[in-house]
Parts: C-alpha cells; structure tokens; sequence
C-alpha cells in the first residue's frame, strides 16, 4: 500500500475510535416522546395531522445516539434524507409502512423511524463504500479500479438495509399466520362465554404475547384515546403486512359495528388458516424432498453415464475390427 493509503487509513481509524470513545462517554437521554405518541395520535388526528407523520427530527433516533449527534445531526440527517430518497424507488408514505410492517426500530416513534432507517442505510452504504476503497489501496490497485470497488461497497451497502426490511416483513408474516390459529380460538372462547369485542381483545392481551397481539394492544391504545373501535381495527387492517390478520380486524371492526356472530366467523377463519397452512406445509416439504434428490442425481449420474458409456467403444470399435 502507498504513503497515501497508509494516511487515509489510519485517518478513518482514528475518527471511528473517536467516535466511539464519545458515544461511550457522553450517553444520549431516553426521551418519552416513543412512549406518549401512541396515545396521543387520536388527538393529533383530530387536529389535522397524519398518524403517518413524516418529519425529520434531529433530537432522537440514531444521529441522536452517535457521539457527535449533538453536532453532526442535522446535516447528517439531510444527506442521507437526500441520499436515501435517491436511492429508494417507494415513496415516504409507502416506506413507513413498510418500515412498521417489518417491527424494527420500535424503540422510536412513528416519525422517526423513517429518519432513522435513512441514517442506518446511509451509514452502512458509506462503510461498505469505506471497506471496500480500503481493500482497493491495500492491494495497490489504479485509482480507477478503487472508485468501482468504492461505488460497488455503496451500492451493496445501500442495499442492505432494503432487503433486511423485506426479510423482517417476511419473517413476520410467517410468524403472525402461525399465531392467528390460537389467537382466533382464545378471542372465539371468549366472546362465546358473553363478553363483547372490546372486552375479549382487552382480556387476550393483558395475557398473551406475539405479533398479532401486539397490533391489537395498539389499537387497544387507540381506543383508550378516544378512536372509535371500528376505525381503529380498520386502521390495522390497513397496516398489517399479513392478509389473514386483516382479515381478523376486519371482522373485529364490522362485529363491533354491526354486532354479527363473531365466534362462528373467528372459527370458521381458524378452519381456513390451518388448511392454508396444512396446505404450506405440504408444499415445502414436495419442495426439501426435490432439492434432497439433487444432490442424489448428481452423485449417481456420472457412475450410471460411466457404467453405460464404458462398454461403448468396445462395442463400437471392437465389433468393427471383428
């Protein structure tokens, strides 16, 4: 590696060790303002503003966790909005939806999830920018080829955070079609013995725990403040990244409006998920059993072309010498 190299590498070190020595010395405060939101959101609603509020907010989220928050925040946080909405095809609106589909970032508020998600893409894309410039000096190649290496370590790096979203969203919806079953038979078992919606959802999640639960305890939230029950099942069926879950709230918010069986309707759509998912399973497993014959087949198929093939050129050459 080159002087310069050298130079720039130890610089980068050297402002990555800073870094961390400040943000272990000086502790960002817990604010409240994750916690309050929610509770306030009908209120907010009320007055005009969006519960999709999108603003950027320079006091929380990560720039407010790094050391030199304080001081770098603000530009920071207009770059990689700038950057990020370069790099991102969706739109803002869209983006936080998705954002609270996959439940990440669920120490900060509804606001700030979207700043931070920018900052954590941009940082991530300009440290894969920094290793992979860093590799190029370090194997002396032209400037050319660590410009590709740099742009190439931003794109992946970029991309990173985008597809971890896809994979949470995934992996949540896996998880939430797994617990409906049992969510459907505890809210059916307990409208059966006479409590009303409210009253059973209420019931299931002071005790119960998992991802459904924890959409239906936000509209629990949102009904305490004041939104109308079947508004605020609705707003969850909107938002929920699994069909089957808004399914549920859907038939949550017309029982709650109409006053229908919601015990018969909850056990016929635990019928459906557990054949869809019988259905799943089945296909996964035709799926693992093909993917275990190849392995098989390309252990096997050389010894059979070899057993076939080998008496070929004693029959072929041999049958004309004779």
């Amino acid at each position: 590696m080159s002087e310069s190299g050298w130079v720039l590498l130890t610089a980068a070190l050297t402002a990555i060790a800073a870094s961390a020595a400040v943000h272990t010395v000086v502790r960002p405060t817990v604010r409240l303002s994750g916690r309050l939101r929610p509770y306030s959101a009908v209120s907010r609603s009320m007055l005009g503003s969006s519960t999709l509020l999108l603003r950027w907010e320079t006091s929380t989220g990560f720039a407010k966790r790094m050391g030199l928050g304080r001081l770098l925040g603000p530009p920071l946080t207009a770059l990689a909005g700038r950057v990020g909405s370069f790099i991102e095809a969706t739109s803002e609106e869209r983006l936080v939806i998705k954002i609270r589909q996959s439940g990440l970032f669920t120490n900060t508020n509804g606001a700030a999830r979207l700043q931070e998600y920018r900052i954590r893409q941009f940082t991530t894309a300009v440290a894969g920018a920094a290793a992979a410039s860093a590799l190029g000096l370090f194997l002396a190649r032209p400037t050319l080829l660590v410009l590709i290496l740099a742009v190439t370590g931003f794109v992946g790096g970029a991309a990173y955070w985008r597809s971890r979203i896809d994979r949470a969203i995934e992996a949540r919806r896996t998880r939430m079609e797994i617990e409906l079953y049992t969510v459907n038979q505890q809210l059916a078992l307990r409208v059966r013995i006479g409590g009303g919606v409210i009253a059973a959802v209420r019931q299931l999640v002071g005790r119960s725990r998992g991802a459904v639960v924890e959409e239906l305890r936000e509209a629990m939230r949102l009904i305490q403040g004041g939104m109308p029950a079947s508004k605020s099942f609705d707003r969850l069926a909107d938002l929920t990244p699994e069909p089957q879950a808004a399914r549920l709230y859907q038939l949550l918010a017309t029982s709650e409006e109409r006053g229908s069986d919601l015990a018969e309707a909850l056990l016929s759509m635990s019928e459906d998920i557990r054949e869809d998912r019988r259905e799943a399973m089945r296909r996964l497993a035709t799926k693992r059993r093909a993917a275990m014959l190849i392995p098989i087949v390309g252990l096997m198929a050389p010894i059979i072309i070899l057993f076939v093939g080998a008496p070929l050129p004693w029959i072929v050459f041999g049958g004309l010498g004779s």
